[in-house]
């Protein structure tokens, strides 16, 4: 009788084991997204994306949230921190602060923040080289234009989205020092990534001034800019994510950053055990940033401006081309 009750005993320790080692690699997720909005056909949504692709490998779900504004994004981070949450990601600079205020509120809660850097030994923040995939459809741009005047539509007025512009521009001059870059922003609050008709209106100006490519880098405010290139003829370069499919034809290319993949990965370096606090750069050469060129934008991407592209690519990776941040001076050489 002993003997069958130390059994059932023992198979019950093991049972346990068996589940503690299965919720160990289960970890509870969950990310928010900024005022852009999880379908926003850009960042947010390739944040969505990565956090979709995690889900569909691993049978793990994870929960969201979108804040409107930095105050309810703390609200949120908050919430989801006092749910014992194992790993918050955190989309967009705009978030700063609040990661950084909650981060040391709930030490044991893990962190990863998009676009900037927050301090805490529980915080991995994921830096982009935005410069080195400007560099290129700045080329593209450049070499693609026919009136050599090539335009920048960019979002919040802020040193990243003046990034996106500085290497933009780097890579037109080095492709032809004739060209001539007009760009704006289209506001200096979160509400400029919302706001598609002054997207159109910012396009439309520099369009009627000669500019025959727009490079836009503004969120939802974006597809404003890429639906007037379309409806006046011209080619427009997304951002973000492979936005080539919106308007295949007029899409150029399009600037992406693979926010995906820094979701997916962070959210499976918490599944594995291997998540590390800390800053992480992602360029070229890490896979962070690229061009694309696919069906939809094949038969305006000619072998020439192909081949000149992707020289530059090599150039950056190996070393040869150093491209400029403006955030390291707050200026830009070109």
């Amino acid at each position: 009788m002993k003997f069958k009750q130390l059994t059932q005993l023992t198979v019950t320790i093991a049972a346990l084991c068996v589940a503690a080692g299965a919720s160990a690699a289960t970890p509870k997720l969950a990310i928010v997204y900024d005022a852009g909005g999880k379908f926003d056909k850009s960042f947010n949504q390739s944040a969505f994306e990565g956090a979709e692709r995690f889900k569909k490998e691993t049978g793990i779900a994870y929960m969201e949230a979108q804040a409107s504004s930095d105050t309810q994004a703390e609200q949120m981070l908050r919430n989801l921190a006092r749910k014992q949450m194992d790993l918050i990601a955190a989309i967009g600079f705009s978030q700063t602060q609040a990661v950084q205020k909650v981060a040391k509120e709930f030490p044991k809660v893990h962190f990863v923040l998009i676009d900037s850097i927050a301090k805490g030994d529980n915080v991995n923040s994921v830096l982009f080289r935005e410069e080195e995939g400007s560099y290129l459809v700045g080329v593209a741009a450049a070499l693609s234009s026919k009136t050599k005047k090539i335009g920048f539509v960019g979002g919040m007025d802020i040193p990243l989205i003046r990034t996106f512009n500085c290497g933009y521009a780097q890579g037109a001059k080095a492709a032809n020092p004739k060209t001539e870059n007009f760009s704006n922003m289209v506001g200096t609050t979160s509400a400029a990534w919302n706001n598609p008709a002054k997207g159109a209106e910012l396009a439309r100006a520099q369009f009627d001034r000669g500019v025959d490519v727009v490079f836009a880098v503004a969120g939802g405010s974006g597809m404003g800019t890429l639906q007037t290139a379309k409806e006046k003829g011209k080619l427009a370069i997304g951002v973000d994510s492979n936005q080539n499919y919106i308007h295949p034809g007029t899409m150029l290319t399009s600037m992406v950053k693979h926010v995906d993949t820094a979701i997916y990965d962070s959210f499976m370096q918490m599944k594995n055990g291997t998540w590390k606090a800390g800053v992480t750069y992602k360029g070229l050469k890490e896979g962070g940033v690229d061009w694309v060129v696919d069906k939809d934008n094949r038969k305006v991407v000619s072998p020439e401006v192909e081949k000149k592209v992707n020289e530059a690519k090599t150039n950056i990776i190996n070393g040869k081309i150093k491209v400029h941040d403006y955030r390291t001076t707050s200026t830009c050489p070109v």
